[in-house]
């Protein structure tokens, strides 16, 4: 695929000036924005390589590898799936995807930290309490959590992905149970438990003082102003949705592939950026079509506004494993799971060595010459970065 001709970059180079000059940002925003920026230019300096068959020259520019950088992280998302197939097991996994009211939005864009916190703590008690219950499974399961804050529309929109397995360990470690044929767990028990643990949650962090009530939510520093927020969350259903089962262990990679390394949208979406306008592709999953794709223009200002909605903490991790996939008894518990679904991984996981011949592999890929396609592109001399670099 050829790279995209208008980038978040392209947007962020032409506003990016004014719209800091207008609207007070965090430090760690204005490092984000203007990695974006930079990302790929001689701002950051770079490295000529020479084709060692025709002699071909090409500049490569340095990646700015900030993870909220569409252009950056394909490399590292190798990586990390390659990895993760490590930790494959031969059973059906679920997908099942846990979203907040969006009464909750205003609070939870203004305590990011803590409340995302909350959010990846309070869905892994969910699955973990529920499928534990005898009357439900009766097993310790494994899962993965990926935090998105986005909609396809890039308004704030805080939800967490699970992909889990398909059962579970017995607490006797004697045996795997398997779920019933295309049925993880019940939706409307999950939705419940996740609601009354969350609301207690908050509840315990106003409390205990740990939350923060700036500018527009200001009124619900007051006790009965936040008890009235959360009162009527109560009695409304929370939104918990389990897909079928994936077709194959193999399967879940590819849907972690187009989940993990990624922040609100990638530049392909981006369709046009004329007279201070953005036009980009989206889907309406509230649509009586939902895989009908959809055009949204706006203007430049609140593009950069809503890209910036999804810049995370410093050092959050949104990526998180739990259960039987929890990093201190991984190994263990991966094998005890082998052993009792007498699994073999033979031709289907790979060696460290396997996985960094994949990544090495990727690596001689980039270096072949596209001009004759019969040599290697090597480093013959180190470019600085350029101060004050500007693309106009």
């Amino acid at each position: 695929m050829p790279p995209p001709t208008l980038e978040v970059a392209t947007i962020f180079r032409a506003h990016g000036e004014q719209f800091r000059a207008q609207h007070p940002l965090p430090w760690h925003q204005h490092r984000l924005m203007t990695a974006i920026e930079s990302c790929r230019t001689p701002a950051l300096g770079g490295h000529v390589e020479t084709c060692s068959y025709c002699g071909q020259e090409r500049i490569s520019y340095n990646s700015c590898c900030n993870r909220h950088c569409p252009k950056c992280q394909n490399l590292a998302r190798t990586q990390w799936l390659e990895n993760r197939k490590a930790e494959l097991l031969p059973i059906d996994y679920y997908h099942v995807v846990f979203t907040i009211p969006e009464q909750l939005n205003d609070l939870a864009l203004r305590n990011q930290s803590l409340f995302y916190k909350l959010l990846f703590e309070t869905t892994a008690a969910t699955l973990q309490t529920i499928a534990a219950d005898p009357k439900r499974l009766g097993a310790k399961i494994g899962f993965f959590s990926i935090l998105h804050t986005w909609g396809q529309n890039l308004l704030f929109h805080p939800h967490i992905h699970c992909v889990v397995t398909g059962g579970g360990v017995s607490p006797d470690h004697s045996q795997w149970i398997r779920c019933k044929p295309g049925f993880f767990l019940p939706v409307r028990v999950l939705s419940a438990l996740f609601r009354r643990l969350l609301l207690e949650a908050l509840d315990r962090a106003f409390r205990h003082q740990q939350l923060q009530f700036p500018g527009t939510i200001a009124a619900l520093a007051d006790p009965a102003a936040f008890a009235a927020l959360l009162q009527p969350l109560k009695r409304i259903d929370w939104v918990v949705h389990a897909k079928p089962p994936f077709g194959g262990p193999l399967q879940v990679l590819q849907y972690l592939g187009r989940y993990t390394h990624r922040v609100a949208l990638s530049n392909q979406r981006i369709l046009a950026f004329d007279h201070g306008e953005v036009t980009f592709q989206y889907k309406d999953y509230r649509s009586s079509n939902p895989q009908k794709s959809r055009r949204m223009t706006i203007a430049a200002d609140e593009f950069i506004r809503r890209f910036l909605l999804h810049s995370l903490p410093p050092g959050f991790q949104r990526i998180r494993h739990y259960g039987l996939f929890a990093s201190r008894k991984k190994k263990e518990n991966l094998a005890l799971c082998r052993q009792l679904l007498d699994a073999t991984t033979d031709g289907l996981l790979p060696s460290i060595a396997q996985v960094q011949a994949v990544v090495a592999e990727l690596l001689e890929q980039s270096r072949e010459c596209t001009c004759c396609h019969a040599g290697l592109m090597i480093r013959t001399r180190i470019l600085a970065p350029v101060r004050g670099w500007n693309s106009s």
